[in-house]
């Protein structure tokens, strides 16, 4: 984590510099307004990586002799064969559309996104899969 603070440290530097060349060149306030709010962000999370970093164990990444392997392990259960994501999907496209079109178009699409989200919180709890 040490490597990512310092990353983000260095990154906020030259942000830094680039909206002091930026509102100094243009004198266009939004701009150089933009750049130093995204200095403050830069900042915010390399301070944070840099004191978490001094909290907790060193990582693969700090190690210059470490292997990409060496990081590796487990990412996680991912459901190979949900058909959830198909109904949020189709519930979203049908919400989004329905800023264009009409909102009597969100009758049609919450009760998709509802059973959408639904059935993929409960997934695992019922039917055939219930012992995974």
């Amino acid at each position: 984590m040490k490597i990512q603070g310092k990353m983000f440290l260095w990154l906020s530097v030259f942000i830094l510099i680039m909206a002091v060349v930026y509102g100094v060149w243009s004198k266009e306030p939004a701009g150089a307004t933009a750049l130093v709010m995204a200095f403050g962000l830069s900042v915010m999370i390399g301070f944070y990586l840099a004191f978490t970093a001094r909290r907790v164990d060193a990582g693969a990444q700090d190690d210059k002799e470490a292997d990409v392997a060496d990081d590796a392990g487990e990412l996680g259960f991912f459901s190979p064969h949900s058909w959830q994501p198909l109904s949020l999907a189709v519930g979203g496209a049908l919400a989004f559309l329905a800023i264009a079109m009409g909102w009597w178009l969100l009758y049609f699409s919450a009760p998709l996104i509802l059973v959408g989200i639904y059935g993929w919180v409960f997934e695992y709890y019922r039917g055939e899969n219930q012992n995974q």
